[in-house]
C-alpha cells in the first residue's frame, strides 16, 4: 500500500510532531481538530521548530517552504475523504479517542489505514470502534516527535499482516525506528517508563529527596538524558495520570497506583511544560 496522504486528527503537541515529520518527508498531511484557536497555535509551533532547524543550518528557506506546502489545517473531519493513513492524536482519554475513531471511519475509504497514538488503552478496544479492525493499528509516537527517533507498532487482535507491513513502510519511510509491541497496558515503553516516574513522584511526595536531587540523581547516577521529574513535566502530568490509571484499572495491581502527589498536581492544573508548572516551573 502507497501512503501519500496522511490525516492527523488532533492538533496537541503530539499531533503537531506527527504533522511536521510527515510534511519533512513529502507526504500530504491535513491536520484535523474541532478548535480553531488549536489548529493556529498548531501553525505557529510548526512553523517555529521550522524556524530552529533554519537557525540550526538542518533547513533552508526553500525546504521550509517546501514543508509548509505539504500541510494544510480544517475544522472539518470530511478533509479527510482521500487519506491513505489518518493517525489519531487526541488527549488519552478512551471515550474521547472512541467517539473520534467512529466519526473518522464513516468519513474515509475502505482501504484507509486508522492507527491511534495512543499511549496505553487497547488497541483492540479502539479497532471494534470501526467496521474496519483488520485495518486498524497502534502507532505510538514519543515525545518531542521530531527528534525522538522511536515509534511503537501494536497490533491488535485483528490487525492484518497487511497493515502491519503497511505501518512498518510508513515509519521507514518518515525516518523513524519501529518496535513491535504486543496489545497489553502500556506496550512496551511505557510499562516500564511510567511507573518509574511514579515513582519518581513517589520519592518526592515522601520527602526523600528534592525534585532537582531526584532528577540530578538520575541523570548523574543512571546517565539518563533528563530526569523523570523534568520527563513527566515534558509528557504531561495528566498525561502520566492517565496511564498510571489505565494501569491500575486493567492490572488491578497496587504496585500501579497513582501517586496522590501526581493526582493533586493535576487537579491543581499544574500539568507541566504545556502550562507553565509542574515539578518545575517554566517561562
Amino acid at each position: 500500500m502507497q501512503i501519500n496522504t496522511v490525516g492527523v486528527v488532533g492538533a496537541g503537541t503530539m499531533g503537531n510532531g506527527i504533522a511536521q515529520i510527515c510534511a519533512m518527508t513529502g507526504l500530504n498531511v491535513i491536520m484535523v481538530d474541532i478548535s480553531t484557536a488549536a489548529l493556529l497555535r498548531a501553525e505557529q509551533s510548526i512553523g517555529s521548530s521550522l524556524d530552529k532547524l533554519l537557525r540550526k543550518g538542518s533547513l533552508d528557506e526553500s525546504g521550509k517552504r517546501d514543508v509548509l506546502g505539504h500541510l494544510r489545517y480544517s475544522t472539518d473531519k470530511n478533509e479527510l475523504v482521500d487519506a491513505d493513513l489518518v493517525i489519531e492524536a487526541a488527549t488519552e482519554a478512551e471515550s474521547l479517542k472512541l467517539a473520534i475513531l467512529r466519526d473518522i471511519d464513516a468519513i474515509v475509504g475502505p482501504k484507509t489505514v486508522i492507527a491511534s497514538n495512543t499511549s496505553s488503552i487497547s488497541i483492540t478496544k479502539l479497532a471494534a470502534a470501526t467496521t474496519r479492525p483488520d485495518r486498524f493499528i497502534g502507532m505510538h509516537f514519543f515525545n518531542p516527535v521530531p527528534v525522538m527517533a522511536l515509534v511503537e507498532l501494536i497490533r491488535g487482535l485483528q490487525t492484518s499482516d497487511s497493515t502491519q507491513t503497511a505501518a512498518e513502510e510508513f515509519v521507514s519511510r518518515i525516518h523513524k525506528t519501529a518496535i513491535s509491541a504486543k496489545n497489553s497496558p502500556g506496550f512496551a515503553v511505557n510499562r516500564i517508563l511510567v511507573p518509574m516516574i511514579n515513582e519518581a513522584v513517589f520519592v518526592l511526595q515522601e520527602g526523600l529527596a528534592s525534585a532537582e536531587h531526584i532528577d540530578e540523581g538520575m541523570r548523574l547516577g543512571c546517565n539518563h538524558p533528563i530526569g523523570p521529574l523534568a520527563l513527566a513535566d515534558l509528557i504531561g502530568l495528566d498525561t502520566l495520570l492517565a496511564v498510571m490509571e489505565v494501569f491500575y484499572n486493567n492490572f488491578k495491581d497496587s504496585k500501579y497506583r497513582p501517586a496522590p502527589l501526581l493526582r493533586e498536581m493535576v487537579e491543581a492544573g499544574y500539568l507541566g511544560r504545556k502550562s507553565g508548572r509542574g515539578f518545575f516551573r517554566y517561562a
